[in-house]
């Protein structure tokens, strides 16, 4: 705990080193990386300064490619560690903690690189706690670098702040660069960054003056991404390393000419692409015109309610037809719903054909890239049928990128559908930088250098072995196989490599010495373990995860098994096992549990609309000012700003009863309405239709009450009485108090510094068989009202959150189900649309929200037949 470090008393540690009581007086992120593959320990020590007990909360974002392999938390002494266990074992215990009331979770939500890990507890005061985090990962070479992402957020000044990264390659490092996001000029000189032979180091260690963002300030600097950068010398294409029986190797040739590429692009231009969609989309394949080469061929394939083409076929990327595609590309639009299978189809074709007919190189590498925001709703909309028809007639013969746009989409089904045919899947994110995402993600795939690539080993030397064959290479990426050696006595191994080039095919071969690579491996001091043999694990438990995205039946629970089996076994957090977390809190031990975050089920992003752009709700009609409402049927419509989003609800009860709506008992002000129903119930309703039929508003203050039917308009204040028809037009001034009365239309009631109301008149045809005149109410302001505001309105007009999950197709194509995290609440609700009559008595406002079923359970505090009460000024509920 290092008890000498900082002194109970404090002397040592400004006052601005401590937020609510806890001061985080020492936070460490140590990296070691052999061979590409990263163990990082993340090590935070934080003291409770307060006389009372705290909360500290611990929270950190990892990268999105990283296993957790251990957790603990050391509280005075004593050491609470985390055990991975089966995802279903670690659920049930977790549940019967959850039953016991004895549970406080672990939130991990997944964002664009990162997945965040979050854990809180409780000590005692003048009482300390380590935490301590331990991941790893396998290092991605990407643009002829690797890359290790550390998220720095400590979010308050730190007595003690230290990254230290040590790198160690048996090929020897060839470069190595450091930065961070919110480095300053002055941060940059405590980056200190060396490398020599094998060995590379970087630190980086802060004062607390180095950390603030101004002088005296107590904010700190530290709060964005800390990049290290680095690439090996290549005096060979690859590199071979054995270590305690298990082999890898690395394949990254360099001075290879470049295949000449055709490219297909299949675009969703459906009504959700509208806005910001379409518009980076041209953004950025306008840029990508930019740096296609002059051999390659290129079309573009359009899909809204019908497909259409740039041309009839690929065409070679000269001067002119550059011009022409820019051109094609500057008048692309939105339009209709979303014929995802035809435009695919329409590609996969194009791309047969030419290769049919010769008019492209037959040394060249194909590729269709798709980006789409919505679900397939035209034409073949049935997902397996429209896998299984891309799968034929693709044949192996190249790669389907699938860029998900949003959050409205089937990320699994994309995913599959891109694995099934040797590319993946990319979600693109949609915010400001959305152009240079699609940018980037094409120049990963812009220059391919080999195909059909196949790395071969001695048959009987080696099993287990992970992925080794792959369909092209790409300039600045790297290939990796790993595998067991069943050959204990092995001096050597061999690896033989054969491709297809852009001018013939290659062969290479490499060879590995035990003794040798196992000497070299002596010289430095900072190996963790058995590190081939996890890099082979990490690898394959990937790979199994991503066959089994595909597969089914007996093949996927094999699969499963083994991917589960391997998860246990060298103890990380896959999305088949969990970690349960037991956590001291007032004297009981609780519960607490970390997922990996799945991609196609992690959808909420904070700063981002985290709805589905579904392309029946393809205008993406804004979110109105704050303010919630009830009209209709009646329908609640409850806005929530920070998340540009609603929810919605309907309450079902009897015609008559007087529904408290909000009450306000430090304002005085209160609002209830009552249910009126249809003429007659509907031979096909299996429940009859409800609405407002009046309204009483009541502020004490003001000795007010206002009732309001579809008939007349009663207002009294203090003991005087007037009464208006909605024939009036009436604007009414008084101490603290306005009405407007717009005829036919609706009324407006203003109340001084409190909230203001606006009731809708609905008039329907007098002699319509079914249906009757209605009220419906909108709040404005509602953030006057006092904290203790409730009812079934009231009760949201203060801060709510809620994160969506796992966005399904539901029972209507047009409204996707999904899961809604709100008020410690799992709920199914269902993208749908609610009207809002505020401006447009007559037609209203499409307003797309998230539905929740059975009368608002799970969102409302209590069940519904709480806030009925026993009249339309009543305060006794029945």
């Amino acid at each position: 705990m290092e008890d000498g470090f900082l002194s109970h008393g404090g002397k040592r540690s400004a006052d601005d080193l401590i937020v609510n009581g806890i001061e985080i007086y020492s936070m460490k992120i140590d990296s070691k990386v052999t061979s590409r593959f990263a163990h990082n320990v993340i090590t935070s020590r934080a003291v409770n300064r307060a006389n009372v007990s705290k909360e500290v909360v611990f929270d950190v974002d990892l990268p999105k490619t990283a296993f957790i392999t251990n957790f603990s938390m050391t509280i005075d002494g004593v050491t609470y560690p985390g055990t991975i266990k089966e995802k279903e074992v670690a659920k049930k215990q977790y549940e019967k903690a959850v039953s016991q009331g004895q549970t406080a979770g672990l939130v991990r939500a997944s964002g664009r690189k990162t997945e965040k890990f979050t854990v809180s507890v409780n000590i005692a005061a003048a009482s300390k706690v380590t935490f301590e985090l331990t991941y790893e990962e396998l290092l991605k070479r990407n643009f002829g670098k690797y890359e290790m992402l550390i998220k720095v957020k400590p979010k308050q000044l730190i007595n003690h702040f230290e990254i230290q990264a040590n790198i160690f390659e048996p090929q020897g490092i060839s470069e190595l660069e450091a930065q961070g996001s919110f480095i300053t000029n002055d941060l940059s000189q405590v980056i200190k960054k060396s490398f020599s032979g094998k060995k590379g180091h970087v630190s980086f260690k802060p004062t607390i003056d180095q950390q603030r963002t101004c002088a005296n300030c107590s904010t700190s600097l530290l709060d964005g991404d800390f990049t290290i950068k680095y690439d090996v010398k290549r005096d060979r294409p690859g590199d071979l390393q054995i270590v305690n029986g298990y082999f890898v190797h690395f394949f990254a040739p360099t001075n290879l000419p470049n295949f000449p590429k055709n490219v297909v692009f299949v675009i969703d231009i459906s009504g959700s692409m509208s806005g910001i969609g379409i518009q980076q989309t041209r953004e950025a394949l306008l840029k990508i015109l930019e740096d296609v080469r002059e051999d390659d061929y290129i079309n573009f394939i359009l899909f809204g309610s019908d497909v259409h083409v740039w041309k009839d076929t690929l065409l070679k990327a000269t001067a002119e037809n550059l011009k022409e595609a820019k051109d094609f590309v500057r008048a692309i639009n939105t339009q209709g719903m979303t014929n995802l299978h035809g435009g695919l189809m329409k590609g996969i074709e194009m791309l047969t054909t030419a290769f049919e007919t010769n008019s492209v190189p037959k040394r060249s590498a194909s590729i269709i890239i798709m980006l789409t925001d919505g679900q397939p709703n035209e034409g073949v909309s049935d997902r397996q049928e429209i896998q299984m028809n891309v799968k034929k007639a693709i044949q192996g013969r190249y790669p389907l990128y699938n860029l998900a746009f949003g959050y409205g989409v089937d990320y699994n089904f994309l995913e599959k559908m891109a694995l099934e045919n040797k590319g993946l899947a990319r979600r693109i994110y949609p915010q400001s930088d959305s152009a240079i995402q699609m940018e980037g993600f094409y120049e990963e795939v812009a220059n391919p250098m080999l195909t059909e690539v196949e790395l071969n080993y001695p048959e009987n030397a080696i099993s287990d072995l992970t992925q080794n064959i792959f369909k092209h290479y790409y300039d600045g990426s790297e290939i990796v196989v790993a595998g067991r050696l069943t050959d204990n006595d092995l001096d050597s191994l061999t690896a033989d490599v054969k491709a297809q080039g852009a001018e013939n095919d290659v062969m290479f071969s490499e060879q590995a010495d035990v003794e040798e690579t196992a000497k070299a491996l002596q010289e430095q001091e900072y190996i963790f373990g058995d590190y081939i043999e996890r890099l082979w694990a990490y690898l394959t438990i990937q790979q199994l995860l991503d066959k089994r995205t595909v597969a089914q039946g007996e093949e996927k629970e094999n699969l499963t098994t083994e991917a589960l089996e391997l998860s246990l076994k060298y103890k990380f957090v896959t999305p088949l096992t969990s970690m349960v977390v037991t956590k001291p809190e007032d004297n009981e031990d609780k519960a607490a549990i970390a997922d990996k975050p799945v991609e196609g089920t992690a959808r909420a992003v904070p700063g981002t609309q985290s709805y589905p752009t579904h392309s029946y709700l393809y205008s993406r009609p804004p979110i109105p000012s704050l303010y919630t409402s009830v009209d209709g049927d009646p329908h609640f419509i409850i806005s929530v700003p920070q998340k540009e989003d609603a929810i919605c609800f309907n309450i079902n009860e009897e015609t008559g009863a007087v529904l408290n709506l909000i009450n306000d008992p430090v304002t005085g002000i209160r609002v209830n309405g009552q249910l009126i129903g249809d003429k007659r119930v509907s031979s096909d309703a299996k429940i009859q239709n409800t609405y407002f039929g009046k309204l009483g508003i009541e502020n004490k203050k003001l000795e007010l009450k206002l009732e309001v039917t579809p008939e007349k308009i009663t207002l009294q204040k203090g003991r005087k009485k007037t009464v208006f028809t909605w024939l009036d037009t009436v604007t009414l001034r008084q101490e603290g108090l306005t009405v407007i009365i717009n005829r036919k239309k609706n009324l407006v009631l203003s109340m001084g510094d409190g909230a203001s109301f606006v009731i809708v008149l609905h008039q329907v045809w007098k002699k319509h068989p079914l249906h009757q005149d209605f009220l419906g109410l909108y709040t404005l302001d509602s953030h006057k009202l006092s904290e203790r505001t409730h009812g079934l309105l009231g009760q949201f007009f203060h801060h709510i959150d809620f994160n969506i999950l796992e966005i399904h197709p539901g029972s209507d194509p047009k409204k996707p189900d999904a899961t809604i995290v709100i008020k410690n609440n799992k709920l199914t609700v269902t993208r749908g649309w609610q009207k809002d009559y505020r401006k447009d008595p007559k037609h209203g406002i499409d307003i797309p929200c998230w539905f929740i079923h059975n009368n608002g359970a799970g969102l409302i505090d209590g069940v519904h037949t709480d806030y009925i009460v026993s009249s339309i000024f009543g305060t006794t509920v029945n």
